[in-house]
């Protein structure tokens, strides 16, 4: 799956898909970026994420990797 998979789909949804899977520990150990590591919220990772491009990228990554059920 490419990441065009992802259109149509906001980053905060993306965010939040995956912290109710993972948690924030769980992004944490998968993804290595404070943002998920010290007091972590959806609002201050996704401003990091949208301006940090190879973050964002790996966060998009892990959501594509992740095989969630519909």
């Amino acid at each position: 799956m490419s990441v065009q998979a992802l259109h149509g789909i906001t980053l905060e949804s993306l965010l939040t898909r995956l912290v109710e899977h993972y948690g924030w520990e769980g992004l944490a150990q998968r993804i290595d970026i404070n943002c998920f590591i010290s007091d972590p919220s959806i609002k201050s990772s996704l401003k990091f994420l949208r301006k940090t491009p190879w973050a964002r990228t790996k966060v998009e990554e892990l959501y594509l990797a992740t095989k969630f059920t519909p």
